[in-house]
């Protein structure tokens, strides 16, 4: 019976939150400086509306909001993910320095001039290369191999920091260096409905093996022994995690820029809705995560006149979370 009332209510609280991910898309779409009302949304799904309603549907407001839920959704099940295989409720989307790769790639790419798109696949080819990196290195490590993995995330992520440090250093102070600064602080704001598509290949490619696996990432809880006598190969799976959450992470970065705190507070705050189980974690951070971001880009491009950055609004959510968070009881993870 207990069983049965935890399931049920996990059904309704999943229900729940992607009729709120649904009537928070309509609503973001019907948000901003030039309002859209229900009937001429409605009016523009059919066909119809002015050639400028037409325009700021597809061109502004719907690419910006899908993509707001896409990373959103991806950097909350990452920073899920990343909790779960390294046992570490601290543990973020950035612990391996995924997002400090992009960093670098997209500032690199700025320095040289590359175009918007250029910028993307810059930021998303450096995050990735820095993970393979880490993961060599690790690799040659000896030792607890998981700490080794973290070890080299810190090192590879130090050095891509000095590279972007390094390159706003010699960056042109009245062009190249605000639009490296900007990006570095994260927003949506200049997003097309093509870079839809682009983002959400990688996106599914690594959402959907982690939400496949997710049962198994309850048996990392385990030693490798435990685990393989329930019929899970450990050390495969937290590899295939890290590398899909990795994946999600480096596409989020490179169409958003560094967006913080997201991966690290929704994980949470959906633990406290649904539990610890990831079989109910997984999909419930992803809607919540969705939820929680395109909110937070609402905010972002409605609060004042100029636009305020994705990165400082998350951070005045998240820093006085980490605040209550490190005052409470430790649960275990």
């Amino acid at each position: 019976m207990v069983g049965t009332e935890k399931a049920k209510k996990y059904t309704l609280i999943v229900i729940a939150l992607a009729i709120l991910v649904a009537a928070g898309i309509v609503l973001s779409i019907a948000l901003g400086r030039y309002p859209i009302s229900i009937s001429d949304i409605i009016a523009i799904v059919s066909g119809g509306g002015t050639a400028t309603q037409r325009a700021l549907f597809f061109n502004v407001r719907l690419p910006r909001i899908l993509l707001a839920c896409m990373v959103g959704c991806s950097i909350s099940a990452a920073g899920a993910s990343y909790q779960g295989v390294f046992q570490n409720p601290m543990a973020a989307p950035d612990i391996l320095g995924a997002s400090s790769g992009a960093a670098a790639g997209a500032s690199v790419a700025m320095l040289l001039q590359f175009s918007g798109r250029g910028i993307m696949v810059s930021a998303f080819a450096a995050s990735l290369a820095t993970i393979a990196l880490v993961m060599a290195v690790s690799k040659a490590a000896r030792g607890n191999k998981l700490l080794g993995i973290i070890l080299a995330g810190i090192m590879l992520s130090s050095l891509a920091n000095a590279v972007s440090s390094f390159v706003k250093l010699v960056a042109d102070p009245y062009d190249t260096l605000p639009k490296i600064t900007f990006w570095l602080l994260g927003s949506l704001s200049k997003v097309k409905l093509s870079d839809v598509p682009l983002a959400a290949v990688p996106m599914v490619i690594g959402l959907v093996p982690l939400l496949l696996l997710r049962w198994r990432i309850n048996l990392l809880t385990l030693s490798d022994s435990e685990a393989r006598t329930m019929g899970v190969n450990a050390p495969r799976t937290r590899v295939i995690v890290i590398i899909c959450a990795t994946l999600i992470t480096a596409a989020s970065v490179a169409v958003s820029g560094l967006i913080g705190w997201v991966g690290l507070v929704i994980p949470h705050l959906t633990r406290r809705l649904v539990g610890n189980n990831f079989k109910h974690l997984l999909p419930a951070t992803c809607l919540l995560g969705a939820l929680f971001l395109m909110l937070v880009d609402d905010i972002s491009r409605n609060l004042l006149i100029t636009e305020i950055p994705l990165g400082i609004l998350t951070s005045v959510v998240g820093a006085p979370f980490f605040l209550w968070l490190i005052t409470r009881k430790r649960e275990e993870y």
